[in-house]
């Protein structure tokens, strides 16, 4: 799990380079946020014992962050 968040990281890092300044900026700033967040959270599960409440917020996050990849596809095609 870890490797491929730390996968989707470095793909959001491309991703973004391609985008306006504008959305580089704003868009481009949540998604490495976000997907810098799953990182870690799933970094805090790794190392935790009960790792459920930790799961449960990675899941959210990772809901978030799908949001926002679509929205990113809607703006390259524009």
């Amino acid at each position: 799990m870890y490797k491929s968040a730390y996968d989707l990281c470095l793909y959001i890092e491309r991703l973004v380079r391609s985008f306006s300044r504008y959305h580089k900026y704003s868009l481009g700033k949540d998604l490495w946020d976000s997907a810098r967040e799953v990182l870690k959270l799933i970094v805090r599960a790794n190392g935790r014992r009960n790792k459920a409440p930790v799961l449960l917020e990675i899941r959210e996050k990772v809901e978030e962050l799908k949001v926002m990849l679509r929205s990113s596809a809607r703006v390259r095609l524009l």
